[in-house]
């Protein structure tokens, strides 16, 4: 059995993003050191899970991306799960074809259709943590179907009053334990919450 970690980046207020999610606020409060402990934190991970419409933005650029996140982001395997079904490009890369050597796991993703049946035999295979990457709206699926283990929050000094929160769609009261907390000196802090009774 495996487990399923959410890393999300939250405000201060617990909003992911705006009410039209908005992320102008992330740029405000970027901290070099939080990039540092999320690159390690994913190279932890077995396989990315995502929707469809984050996959879409992310494929075409981590694929060219020379970003410190770029190695784990391309080397590390994908499941998008989409409803409808989904058939990833044959090759993602820049206008000129550019594309990194380990990008192709962009174009090699297994595709999903039923988040929890899906999920569920993700989790019961041997191997490294899924990390999940929302969307909000996904985000709010895998909460709202008790999908998450582990969340991660990378929360970030600002307040905007309002926004989308992954918790709106909750059913019931989620219990969390808190296994860590790594501030930063830019006011950022890293929280670590394991799901109680999981």
């Amino acid at each position: 059995m495996r487990k399923l970690i959410l890393g999300m980046t939250v405000t201060a207020d617990g909003f992911v993003c705006g009410p039209n999610h908005e992320l102008d606020w992330f740029m405000r409060t970027k901290d070099d050191h939080v990039k540092d402990w999320i690159e390690k934190s994913l190279w932890e991970g077995g396989v990315h899970i995502m929707g469809r419409r984050t996959f879409e933005v992310m494929a075409p650029y981590w694929a060219t991306s020379t970003d410190q996140l770029a190695a784990p982001m391309n080397g590390i395997p994908k499941v998008v799960f989409s409803k409808g079904g989904f058939v990833p490009k044959a090759s993602y890369g820049d206008s000129t074809g550019a594309i990194s050597p380990s990008a192709s796991t962009w174009a090699d993703s297994a595709v999903a259709t039923d988040l929890v049946a899906d999920i569920t035999k993700l989790k019961q295979q041997d191997g490294k943590p899924i990390l999940a990457h929302g969307g909000a709206g996904f985000a709010q699926e895998l909460v709202k179907h008790g999908l998450v283990d582990e969340y991660r929050f990378s929360i970030h000094p600002v307040a905007i009053g309002r926004g989308i929160s992954i918790f709106a769609t909750t059913p019931h009261l989620i219990d969390l334990d808190l296994v860590s907390s790594t501030p930063f000196t830019s006011g950022a802090i890293v929280n670590v919450y394991a799901t109680k009774n999981k």
